[in-house]
């Protein structure tokens, strides 16, 4: 029997047998041991379908000589979870890689499949990927179809500006339904550039899957090939040993980050990037975000803040068609998992519907999707999706609207008292502050519905959606928790933001401040118990990708 990691020799004898009771047989335990980690789940639309791709790369990597074993591991849906689960969702991240880390270990597999599709999934399995550094695939499971109401298309994003639409008596009821139940019609990730689809392009930058995948719709008929030869390669990964960290490099993550801007892509990308860095032993500080963006042109826009879905982005050329692109600002000379290096995924590509993706000579605009503020109510950074705001407020000072959580400021909307030209200031929502640091899409949703998002901005130290259009900023670090500046923030303070300055401040003289501090003391977490109070104990700031530190 050959030299074979857990089913080896006398000690292999107990997994063998173990394994028996599973199907396997004797010609199993001598070819590579190929651990599937799938994230399929009935609570999750992206994740949905990935059963059957599962079944399709477990027989790639049989007919390539492996043997492949599948486990699970959990998939929240931060739709489903918006509001009081939201505390859940980003922790959740860390979870998943610790999960996928202890059973590697434990099953000391020769190399990984991970199918995956959705916001904190992704980020999760490439942290596990850094930290394993197998031989590692991954398959993302692409997005789903939009729906129909008659010649419009309506996807989830629809749903929650629908809300605020609703609310503002903007349509009626039945409009509203409408919209509700035709904008989901299968399953795959959310059709705008949110957070799923947004990592789903970075891992296919990264090199870690095979080309097309993150972009190839959740049911199409390639998916199955697709699937098939990702198994087959798996298998030639191991034998290569080439390993997760061959392709999570500086030079691979900035590539990731310029095409994030490039694409406007989500916020969250400057949580995740980040955490995956560290688990590369790679700082990565969020000015690189910053940096980048100044060097790097907005080529395409998708829903909601253009007409073009993630489908769209597949039938203009996928990831494939950016990296030809953007190829003079890119690392090309770096290894992918089919044995090509990007530079020649990049050459083969060719670009269609430029109405989709623009070149660098004529693109939509000269900076990148994402900003990084700072200033005194942010002196370690925040974030905003700068390709989402209109240029009218861009730069804006108004009067701050305080609120202690998401749901003060939701009870506000309700009552329709949030007036153009405000600030709304949501604090208490960050890593430690919140636990969890919340996703505030819904609200910021319902604004836009409202028609409110030209002449209303939000910053709060929680986050937002990749969906999130207008002067939303967030990721204020430090947070309130901490006793960063917007703990002292008071309704009526003139907030001042200068999106292309790069600024964020609180206009109070110091020693106001300095009298408010006296008397400030730390809001209390709305939960306090269980796994989220050891997580607010030892998540860092925003800035430095909210990981856990003991």
């Amino acid at each position: 029997m050959a030299d074979h990691g857990i089913f080896e020799g006398l000690h292999g004898a107990y997994p063998r047998a173990l394994y028996r009771a599973m199907g396997y047989q004797d010609a199993d335990f001598s070819r590579p041991l190929i651990g599937i980690v799938n994230s399929w789940s009935e609570v999750n639309p992206g994740h949905f379908h990935l059963r059957q791709l599962a079944e399709w790369v477990r027989q790639g990597v049989r007919e390539a000589g492996g043997t492949p074993a599948e486990f699970n591991t959990v998939a929240p849906c931060d739709g489903i979870a918006q509001g009081k689960g939201m505390h859940y969702i980003l922790p959740l991240r860390d979870v998943i890689a610790a999960s996928i880390e202890l059973m590697v270990g434990a099953n000391r597999f020769d190399g990984l499949v991970m199918l995956c599709n959705c916001d904190k999934i992704v980020p999760g399995m490439l942290m596990a990927a850094a930290r394993l550094n197998l031989p590692t695939l991954f398959v993302t499971g692409g997005p789903m179809v939009p729906g129909r109401i008659g010649e419009r298309e309506v996807m989830t994003s629809d749903v929650k500006e629908g809300m605020g639409k609703l609310k503002a008596n903007k349509i009626s009821e039945s409009e509203f339904h409408a919209i509700e139940s035709h904008a989901c019609p299968g399953p795959g990730a959310c059709n705008f550039m949110g957070t799923a689809s947004t990592m789903n392009c970075v891992t296919e930058t990264l090199g870690l899957t095979l080309p097309y995948c993150a972009t190839l719709p959740a049911l199409h008929p390639d998916r199955r090939e697709l699937c098939l030869a990702s198994g087959r390669q798996i298998v030639g990964l191991v034998e290569q040993n080439l390993t997760a960290r061959q392709m999570l490099t500086r030079e691979s993550l900035e590539n990731a980050i310029r095409v994030v801007l490039a694409l406007g892509g989500s916020t969250n990308a400057a949580l995740h990037i980040p955490a995956i860095a560290h688990e590369t032993g790679i700082a990565l500080e969020l000015d690189v975000f910053d940096d980048l963006s100044r060097q790097t042109p907005l080529i395409g826009k998708f829903r909601p803040a253009s007409p073009y879905t993630v489908i769209d982005l597949h039938e203009a050329g996928g990831i494939p068609a950016v990296l030809n692109i953007l190829s003079p600002l890119l690392y090309v000379d770096l290894p992918t998992v089919t044995g090509e290096s990007l530079r020649e995924r990049a050459a083969r590509a060719k670009p269609r519907r430029p109405e989709v993706l623009h070149p660098l000579e004529s693109p939509l605009a000269p900076e990148g999707g994402l900003a990084i503020l700072r200033g005194n109510l942010a002196p370690d950074g925040a974030v905003v999706k700068q390709s989402g705001v209109v240029a009218g407020m861009l730069r804006h000072t108004g009067p701050a609207r305080v609120f202690e959580c998401e749901e003060d400021l939701e009870n506000s909307l309700e009552k329709t008292m949030i007036k153009p030209g405000d600030v709304l200031v949501i604090r208490n929502e960050g890593p430690r502050g919140g636990p969890g640091m919340r996703e505030l899409s819904i609200p910021a949703a319902i604004l836009t519905g409202m028609g409110l998002n030209d002449s209303v901005a939000m910053i709060t130290d929680g986050r937002f959606s990749g969906a999130t259009r207008g002067p939303c900023i967030g990721h204020v670090a430090p947070e309130a928790f901490v006793g960063g500046l917007i703990a002292l923030v008071k309704d009526g303070d003139r907030i001042e933001i200068d999106i292309p300055k790069r600024r964020l401040d609180l206009l109070v003289p110091e020693e106001e401040l300095a009298r408010r501090r006296v008397d400030w003391q730390p809001h209390v977490p709305a939960i306090r118990s269980g796994f989220l109070e050891l997580y607010s104990r030892i998540v860092t700031q925003a800035n430095q990708g909210a990981v856990l530190k003991g």
